[in-house]
């Protein structure tokens, strides 16, 4: 039952959205809780398609309350590079100010918290996931980790729960019966989807029955199959089936009788697609984690589809369930996806390796012009869309890199691809981003135009993760060979470059003099973004050096982006504003530019800026009501800094200010209730930190309540008999299974006792109930 997902947040933790209903497994999922609640490692095996993913989620979903810190989802599918796997798990957890060794900054990140991770098919990276997984739950006790794999994975205490296919009747049935079977449960609702007016009886049973045990209960098979009535009768889909099972029996091929009824249903929805939907169902499998209609032009058109058929074949392979398409919204257009299983037949149907590189190539090519296009439309009225669009991307563009990196001869095309969207890697992606450069520069090393500016991109990003030796070491590689080009602008940006890290390393008349150089050639040569972005480094030097001219570089560089349309820069612009209202004493209008700067990075997840915002408006609130919610918001400052990757906190400079921010806070409350309020902030997920910022009541209320829960006494009310015995049973430490025995029900009706509790009383874990009973059992 797999499915294609989007993320969402909810609660504590990161979740995909089921996109279509969940049906049977009642088995497996008590078997998967049981097993989580006796062991802290297990993998759900299975072949592609048996719905490991689906079962993965619903368990997640349903246990997420039983974890204090919540539930994270990491989908490891478009990651082949398993140097980014500990990357790729700090960033979903909103960790992303790591070091080089990022798997020991998780570990210690993890030590203390108690939390699920589930790590979504892992097959391909095996040996990464292992090790990774090892250390982790070595490090830390409160970790458990459910994880997909076509395999074991071969850790240490590891359990294993292999999910078979869906139940199958095995002999005749009434037609009232059969939808007692999961197979046939999961063939009605997808068939429902179709054709509203589906159902099962005397006349098709036979049919519907035969064809669900001929799939074997397989749950990808019986969805693609469903699809078809739309045009098919169940005996019609069986007979088609029939052919294509012979077909099969009769070939080379050779496998497991359910691996054949998968590749029986993807080859038989493959046989009935035109030629030139075949053609493009293998062409699209060249993208990873999905693509819209413009790289599915640039990629897929030629020798047998012409650039303006694509479109109405893609439409036709909507039709046919072969691609899945996401609603455009108002900030991006229609993006399409295939099931990882039907995305790995297309590419098997590609004709050879000369017909991959070509379309490897192709792809690299889209992206590369992709990159230049960003650059050339980064400082405009589509910049907030570029940043959302990027992120769709972001599988496409680590497919295309890897793809340089590991291609003999074209690690030089990925300095096209990683140089010029630099700040897409800082507002989120930053140790990535910055990864790549490295290998890239590694690779590469002749002394090119390309080079030089992919130096100054990976300058700049080393910048941010403090290593400043590095930094300087290829800044000045960068302005060697920018001595022999005729490139103002890369001139301007080395400036530029130089007086950042100077900033940041505390020598701040040296920082001016270069930035205030840097702002006067990009001005000449009408460089908008460079201009902007040393208006704000200025601004930032100018607070942090008293300089009277703050207010003046405040506000040109807010002018500037407002009058080019430039969303995120605008932002960037409103924090300038803050930080000059709040060095001015204003800090009502301070507060309310910061707070108007973080909404507007927001849509676009510029998870650095909004940590620049949250920053700044926790340094209004230390001066302006030096109390508890100001400790909180200075931790949760703390917090977000963690999330975005960059570390701007751990500067000199901006350091000062919350040293000063904290020392205010700390004399105003005492050190004990300063130090458990900036605690709890610093504990807040991004989204908490977020709300506790932005004082939106409810949310910001939320925030806190997740983070330091307390139950009130009122909450006692609320709770049935029942739920005060098992309340009393969790503050015992007894288990589910303990529970059930003690009060002679079912495991499941004790679980729902549990959750009802925690949702009631508003807490996250069972060790806080045992701390409510203490408080309130008098009561």
């Amino acid at each position: 039952m797999t499915t294609t997902t989007k993320p969402v947040r909810a609660g504590r933790g990161v979740l995909p959205a089921e996109l279509t209903s969940f049906v049977g497994r009642r088995r497996e999922l008590a078997e998967t809780r049981r097993l989580l609640a006796q062991g802290r490692m297990l993998t759900l095996t299975g072949f592609g398609g048996v719905g490991k993913t689906r079962l993965a989620m619903k368990v997640a979903t349903e246990l997420r309350r039983t974890f204090a810190d919540g539930v994270w989802f990491v989908d490891l599918t478009s990651l082949h590079d398993p140097q980014l796997l500990p990357h790729t798990v700090a960033n979903t957890l909103e960790l992303r100010q790591v070091s080089a060794n990022p798997a020991a900054d998780l570990a210690t990140y993890l030590e203390d918290l108690e939390l699920l991770l589930v790590l979504d098919n892992c097959e391909h990276l095996s040996d990464a996931c292992a090790i990774l997984s090892s250390k982790l739950l070595a490090a830390a006790p409160g970790l458990t980790i459910l994880a997909t794999s076509r395999h074991v994975l071969g850790v240490e205490g590891e359990q294993i729960l292999a999910v078979p296919p869906l139940s199958t009747p095995d002999e005749e049935v009434r037609a009232g019966d059969a939808s007692h079977y999961e197979a046939v449960q999961l063939f009605l609702d997808r068939a429902s989807a179709v054709s509203p007016d589906f159902a099962i009886t005397d006349a098709n049973r036979a049919a519907v029955v035969e064809l669900c045990r001929r799939l074997d209960g397989i749950p990808l098979a019986i969805e693609l199959s469903a699809v078809w009535l739309r045009t098919l009768s169940p005996a019609q889909i069986l007979d088609r089936l029939a052919d294509r099972f012979r077909l099969l029996s009769s070939g080379r091929r050779a496998g497991p009788a359910r691996q054949q009824a998968l590749d029986a249903t993807v080859g038989w929805s493959y046989d009935l697609c035109s030629p030139a939907e075949q053609l493009m169902w293998a062409r699209l499998s060249v993208f990873s984690a999905g693509f819209d209609l413009e790289g599915a032009e640039q990629v897929c058109d030629g020798d047998g589809i012409a650039r303006d058929e694509v479109l109405n074949v893609i439409a036709s392979l909507v039709n046919k369930s072969v691609v899945i398409r996401h609603q455009a919204t108002e900030h991006t257009t229609a993006w399409y996806q295939m099931l990882e299983t039907v995305r790995q037949y297309g590419s098997a149907q590609l004709e050879g390796p000369e017909e991959v590189l070509r379309l490897r190539n192709r792809h690299r090519d889209h992206y590369r012009a992709l990159a230049a296009r960003y650059e050339a439309e980064s400082f405009g009225p589509e910049q907030g869309d570029w940043f959302i669009r990027l992120r769709r991307e972001h599988g496409n563009l680590r497919a295309s890199l890897d793809f340089c990196l590991e291609h003999p001869g074209s690690a030089a095309y990925a300095f096209d691809i990683a140089a010029p969207i630099w700040n897409f890697w800082f507002a989120g992606f930053l140790r990535e981003g910055y990864r790549f450069l490295l290998r890239a520069l590694e690779l590469a090393p002749a002394q090119t135009h390309a080079r030089a500016r992919a130096l100054w991109a990976a300058s700049y990003l080393a910048m941010f993760a403090t290593e400043f030796d590095r930094e300087a070491a290829m800044i000045a590689e960068c302005e060697e060979i920018a001595a022999g080009l005729d490139d103002p602008l890369l001139d301007a940006r080395i400036k530029e470059c130089r007086g950042h890290a100077t900033l940041y390393q505390g020598d701040l008349p040296g920082a001016v003099a270069l930035l205030e150089q840097a702002c006067a050639e990009f001005r000449a040569i009408g460089d908008g973004l460079g201009e902007f972005d040393t208006l704000i480094l200025l601004t930032a030097a100018a607070l942090f050096t008293e300089d009277p001219r703050i207010d003046d570089f405040a506000r040109q560089a807010y002018e500037l982006a407002d009058r080019h349309g430039a969303l995120s820069s605008k932002a960037y612009g409103l924090w300038s504003l803050g930080v000059a209202q709040w060095r001015g004493g204003d800090l009502r209008a301070a507060t309310a530019s910061l707070r108007e700067s973080v909404r507007l990075f927001l849509p676009m997840q510029d998870l650095t800026g909004i940590s620049f915002g949250i920053q700044a408006l926790s340094w209004c609130a230390a001066f302006a009501s030096p109390d508890v919610g100001a400790a909180r918001l200075l931790g949760a400052s703390q917090a977000a800094w963690r999330t975005s990757g960059a570390k701007v906190d751990e500067t000199n400079a901006y350091g000062m200010f919350d040293t000063r921010a904290e020392d205010a806070v700390r004399e105003a409350l005492g050190e004990a209730a300063f130090d458990q309020a900036f605690a709890e902030g610093a504990s807040y997920s991004f989204d908490q930190a977020v709300a506790l910022a932005l004082g939106e009541g409810g949310a910001a209320e939320k925030a806190e309540a997740a983070a330091a829960p307390q139950a009130s006494a009122t909450g006692a009310g609320s709770l049935t008999r029942r739920e005060r015995e098992v309340a009393m049973l969790l503050a015992e430490g007894l288990s589910n299974r303990e529970i059930a025995d003690r009060l002679v029900i079912s495991l499941r009706t004790a679980e729902t006792h549990v959750d009802h509790i925690l949702g009631k009383l508003g807490l996250t874990s069972r060790a806080l109930v045992a701390s409510w009973v203490a408080e309130h059992h008098g009561r």
